[in-house]
Formats: C-alpha cells, structure tokens, sequence
C-alpha cells in the first residue's frame, strides 16, 4: 500500500521525540509547545496506520515500530541539513576547534590559508589542556591517542615521529652529554629513547611549545614531534641530531560530532589539516 507524502514537520516531531525521548524535550528543540509535538505525531501515526509511541503517565516510549524508523529518519534528516549547508552555505560559517596552543601555533594556523579562503569559512580557537576539558566538548576538537573515538568522525593529522632536536650550536660534539628537556603529557618521553642513558632532564615542560622554545634558545635537547617542529627546524632555529627517531601508534586527531560537521566541512577540514597515511 502506498503511502501519501508525509508532512515534514511531522517527521522532523518524531525524530527529535525519538531521539530524545521526549515530548518536552522535542519541543523545545523544535521551538513550539509540547502540545503540537504530540499533535503532529498523532497525525503521522494515523497517516501510518500504526502506533509510533507508547504514552505512560511518566512520558512516552518507542513502540518496536517507532525504534525500526527512528534511525532512518534521524539519518535522512541530517542529509536534508547537511545538503543545504554544502549547496547553499545556509549554517554558520564559523568553526570552533578545541585543541591545545602548541597544535594550534605549530600545525593548524600555518595551514589555515588552505582551508580559509576557498571554504569561506571562519575560525576561532579554544586551547585546551586537560583531558576532562575536552570530554565536556561537543564540537570539533584536536585529541592525542590512537582511538577509538566512539561517536566521532576522526582523521588522524599526521603519522608521529620523535627524535632528539637542539639549537645547532648543540650539534657539535656529543649530544647525549647535553642537557636534556622533558614535555610531560601523553607521548614518548625519553626513558623510551632506544635505553640510551644520559643527564637527568633538568628542563620540564607540560607544553610542546615552550619546550620547543626553550629548544631553540640552547637550553638543551628535546625529544620533538618532527611534524610539529617542522617549521622550526626548516627554519635552522633546531637541528635534528640523530637519525634514529620513534614512530609511536598515537598522535593528534581532528574529531567532529557527524552532526555539528556537514560532509563538505569535513572534507575541507581534513584536506587542509590531515597529512597522514591513514584514518
């Protein structure tokens, strides 16, 4: 039996009731009173012939047809948005991306010419430090590890390498006698460097860029990311002094929420961001 052309607005009061469990909840997302939620999802029911929701004293419920419909609606509305946001540039263009500073100095701003002008698009930054901060975060974000990311689109930024980097006048003689600068966080430090012995690092730092900056002005030798420190070492600033270098599982990926980043954004985000072999 077909079936006429369903009201989109009917659609749009399921879904979020749906999705949120809700009447009160779909209404106010939706913008209008939790009668003409109930209202329109009681003519989509009849329209249907079938019983989308249970109604309990305490608030409704999915029927077993409600929860098999659920995701197709769920999946085709957001194309709906998604395509318009793509064709149009209905949305709003700024993009918020939750990342630490030194990610933002050393990987994002020197590629955001890439990204910027074909996209129209504007940025704002928000650094972060702490994991917990990122975990209270609903939109795009710049996260270390190696996944998974339940929930998220994610492409990691690029493929991690760690080797030892100084100010050049540290290239000269033994650079395992130099002083040593620790970063603490996440990543390899130098008790995994190969069992080398050498001084105690007498320098620590909870940012890469300060200990990158410290770096360059000689006061020791940093076990780098050599994606982060390209610049400075391109730039003769640090010169990497062994060719030896560590290539961990985990490094920086851009995450997005499918729905906070249309299929197009995202496109653009990682062309501009993205320079590893993977995702």
């Amino acid at each position: 039996m077909s079936v006429r052309p369903l009201p989109l607005e009917w659609v749009r009061a399921f879904e979020a009731a749906g999705r949120l469990g809700s009447f009160i909840a779909a209404a106010g997302e939706l913008s209008v009173t939790q009668a003409a939620i109930s209202q329109r999802i009681g003519h989509l029911e009849e329209r249907l012939g079938v019983r989308l929701f249970l109604r309990k004293p305490r608030g409704v419920t999915l029927t077993v047809e409600g929860e098999a419909w659920l995701p197709h609606t769920t999946i085709h509305l957001r194309a709906i948005h998604q395509s318009a946001d793509d064709l149009f540039g209905h949305g709003p263009r700024q993009v918020i991306i939750a990342a630490s500073a030194s990610v933002v100095q050393t990987w994002l701003v020197p590629r955001l010419t890439r990204v910027q002008t074909a996209n129209r698009l504007e940025f704002a930054f928000s650094t972060m430090v702490l994991e917990e901060d990122y975990a209270k975060g609903s939109g795009i974000q710049i996260r270390y590890g190696s996944g998974p990311w339940p929930g998220y689109r994610a492409a990691r930024l690029f493929d991690e390498e760690l080797a030892p980097v100084a100010h050049p006048d540290h290239s000269h003689g033994d650079w395992r006698a130099k002083p040593r600068i620790a970063l603490s966080g996440p990543r390899l430090g130098w008790a995994h460097w190969g069992g080398a012995t050498g001084p105690t690092p007498h320098l620590r730092f909870d940012s890469f860029i300060a200990a990158l900056v410290a770096a360059e002005m000689g006061a020791g030798v940093m076990l780098a990311s050599l994606p982060l420190a390209a610049e400075s070492l391109a730039a003769g600033r640090v010169v990497r002094l062994d060719a030896h270098s560590l290539r961990p599982p985990e490094s920086y990926w851009l995450l997005a929420p499918p729905d906070r980043c249309s299929d197009a954004r995202w496109r653009a985000l990682t062309d501009a961001f993205c320079e590893s072999s993977g995702e």
